[in-house]
């Protein structure tokens, strides 16, 4: 897709169906750099299905991901997009925290896919939402234009 539509849905990713595990999205931090790169830091608020050995854990200031998406536009065709997406886990304080970690990295690894699913997901409802505005913009246009030839 060009890139233009991927950064509009990369921004709309959440909530969607394909990860249901991301329940909260909140914006840190947003700027645009002097180059005219959009950084925008957010947080996102998760709910994981964890093996039951690690749920009995609590978890909080335990597990850390900084993961960065960096979305450019391909350099020969305008009608695609590259992804760059890196991911580092850290867990800290736990003796089972090298586990955690691959865990972590399966579960980010297999979530990746479901993120491109996600992305596509919202393309389609957005691009649904712009033929249904432009087909209730050319009913509107039709219907005075019409009375107006009834009228005379």
């Amino acid at each position: 897709h060009p890139w233009e539509t991927v950064t509009k849905a990369a921004m709309q990713k959440y909530p969607n169906p394909m990860n249901p595990s991301v329940i909260g999205v909140d914006v840190l931090e947003r700027s645009v750099d002097q180059q005219g790169c959009l950084h925008s830091k957010r947080l996102l608020s998760t709910e994981w299905g964890l093996p039951s050995i690690v749920k009995s854990i609590t978890l909080t200031n335990l597990i850390s991901v900084d993961e960065k998406l960096t979305y450019k536009p391909h350099p020969e065709d305008p009608e695609r997009t590259i992804l760059t997406q890196e991911a580092i886990i850290s867990v800290k304080g736990v003796s089972l925290s090298s586990y955690l970690e691959g865990v972590m990295a399966t579960t980010m690894n297999t979530n990746a896919g479901k993120g491109r699913e996600a992305l596509e997901w919202v393309i389609r409802r957005l691009n649904t939402e712009i033929e249904e505005l432009a087909a209730t913009a050319r009913s509107t246009i039709r219907t005075p234009m019409a009375a107006a030839v009834t009228d005379q």
